[in-house]
């Protein structure tokens, strides 16, 4: 891993945050098919995932994932959020597409 600079890590996150978008699953569907989607649990940081996943932090996750925070999406996830044509928070960071639940119904009225 390369050597730590605040500066570098706030413009990634900034750069990330910006990227950052809500999909529905009509549009992720493609993506899962292939296997790239990731599910962050609501209870992680979209963004602080996805910065450990650019400087890839492997430890961290690791702990995540045995924490149950953080997996490839299942079948059960893809049939449920096809069902109720689901909308998620979304940030690419190759090779993968995270996903996350959004928080709550307000965040849907969006």
């Amino acid at each position: 891993m390369a050597s730590y600079h605040p500066e570098a890590a706030e413009l990634l996150r900034a750069k990330i945050n910006s990227e950052t978008a809500q999909l529905s699953w009509l549009e992720l569907e493609p993506h899962f098919a292939h296997g790239s989607l990731i599910r962050i649990s609501p209870a992680l940081d979209l963004l602080d995932a996805a910065l450990a996943i650019a400087h890839d932090q492997a430890a961290q996750v690791r702990q995540w994932q045995d924490d149950g925070l953080l997996a490839a999406v299942s079948d059960d996830e893809a049939r449920q959020w096809q069902a109720s044509n689901a909308r998620l928070w979304t940030v690419v960071v190759k090779p993968f597409i995270l996903v996350q639940p959004l928080a709550s119904s307000h965040d849907q009225l969006q």
